[in-house]
């Protein structure tokens, strides 16, 4: 009978947000009581995790791609230890459910975002029904047991994860917000990640307080809508992010806060004051606007408009005059016409950007705007696309170059390539690229500026 071995190896893939950076460590996290350490190196896997984002264009066609390529790590090794068990998580997962399991019948499991804290539970059952079957005879073929479980109990997972055991790094994420109530017509999210919920704050300070006792410095609190943050005390009191922050930031050792991402619509008067007043939140805030025209934020059904964004802007660098903004954009929406994309490049010269993402349209199934008539071309996309990104980049090249002279203070969270190298993140998100000793990473240090690209 074959003898699973008391240390397996995991690798997970990671496609597409923070909140799936952060997904995938907890799923390492609550694996390790089962024997499992990661590895970089996917050939040597017992266990193969595709963690999956379906923002991006033909995501889930990526996905079956991957799949094809790891089929052949499925067959039994040289040694006779079986191949590695294949699993499928995130909001692709989600969508699709069952039918990744009929496309590629080589997949052991198929896990939504919500449920990821059953894993061990799941795999357990994976591992035992493989014993099973190596003592089975020969002549009796056994049916192979494949596990889907896409369910939305958001509460419970939360409760049920472990304790994150190795931060990588003195920065690290923390998810206060998952799921989204806004329903942008071009958006899977509310589908894949449920509705709104934000964690407890105690359950946040615990998990905070752990991230700094292993080394954190810098926290990022993520929500796919983490402004819209509004957790329940010990005392049934409700707070709002900018609260949150506040006491975050009361925490000994936690140096710096960030968070994303935001919603226009979720903007309230505590987050504007913790701009202003809380010196550890840095200067820097993600905000996506999608369109600089009203007519297409509309059909969007963003529910704010151009100038409602711009008057946010304008009470943010008010409050907080050294902040950077980034934001998200999307051209080629179904109806845009010239004038509604010249209103797009209005509202970045208007704003000026630290830094932002900007995308091609692409049809998502099961989204309102699939069902549009009025597409944009794809050649008319890209010249967009092109156009818009050659601003948003000159607007980024002159934010750096600003930056040339100033005396910044830096994370320093990893040796650099080069000999005798660092790098670092300035408040601004900037990668910096100094000299110095290793003993410098985790630590915060000043340095001036030399010379921004």
């Amino acid at each position: 009978m074959q003898v699973f071995p008391v240390s397996k190896k995991l690798f997970i893939k990671t496609y597409g947000c923070q909140m799936n950076v952060y997904d995938t460590q907890r799923m390492s996290d609550t694996l390790k009581p089962l024997g499992y350490e990661t590895t970089a190196d996917q050939d040597e896997a017992d266990l193969i995790i595709l963690n999956t984002c379906h923002i991006r264009e033909k995501a889930a066609e990526k996905v079956y791609s991957e799949l094809g390529r790891l089929k052949a790590l499925k067959a039994p090794r040289e040694d006779g230890s079986p191949g590695a068990m294949i699993g499928v998580a995130g909001c692709v997962a989600q969508a699709e459910g069952e039918e990744i399991i009929k496309r590629q019948p080589m997949v052991d499991l198929v896990f939504g975002p919500q449920t990821y804290h059953r894993l061990p539970e799941l795999i357990r059952e994976l591992e035992q029904d493989r014993l099973a079957k190596e003592g089975a005879p020969k002549n009796k073929k056994a049916k192979k047991l494949r596990l889907v479980d896409t369910d939305f109990p958001v509460e419970q997972k939360f409760d049920e994860l472990v304790p994150e055991t190795h931060p990588e790094g003195p920065a690290a994420f923390l998810t206060v917000q998952e799921g989204c109530d806004k329903f942008c017509s071009f958006c899977v999210v509310p589908y894949t990640r449920g509705a709104e919920f934000s964690r407890p704050v105690g359950q946040l300070i615990d998990e905070a307080k752990r991230l700094i006792d292993k080394g954190v410095c810098e926290i990022t609190l993520l929500g796919q809508n983490v402004n819209a943050y509004r957790g329940e005390t010990a005392f049934g009191k409700t707070m709002g992010l900018g609260e949150l922050i506040n006491e975050m930031a009361d925490l000994p050792g936690l140096e710096r806060l960030r968070f994303t991402t935001s919603h226009p619509n979720d903007m309230t008067d505590d987050l504007y004051e913790a701009f202003r007043d809380q010196p550890k939140l840095m200067p820097y805030f993600h905000l996506p606007v999608q369109s600089g025209s009203d007519k297409i934020l509309a059909a969007m059904n963003r529910k704010h408009t151009r100038q409602s964004y711009l008057e946010i802007i304008h009470r943010l660098r008010e409050m907080r005059p050294d902040l950077a903004i980034s934001g998200d954009f999307i051209v080629g929406f179904p109806g845009e016409t010239d004038q509604d994309f010249a209103d797009t490049l209005n509202i970045v010269t208007q704003v000026s950007y630290a830094a932002a993402y900007s995308f091609k349209y692409s049809p998502r199934p099961g989204t309102p705007a699939v069902n549009i008539d009025d597409q944009v071309p794809e050649d008319v996309k890209s010249t967009r696309l092109a156009m818009l990104q050659e601003l948003l980049n000159a607007q980024q090249e002159a934010f750096n170059a600003s930056t040339v002279g100033r005396r910044m203070s830096v994370l320093m969270e990893r040796q650099g390539r080069k000999e005798g190298q660092l790098v670092g993140r300035s408040p601004y998100m900037q990668s910096v690229h100094v000299e110095g000793p290793a003993r410098l990473v985790g630590q915060i240090v000043d340095i001036d500026v030399t010379e921004g690209k």
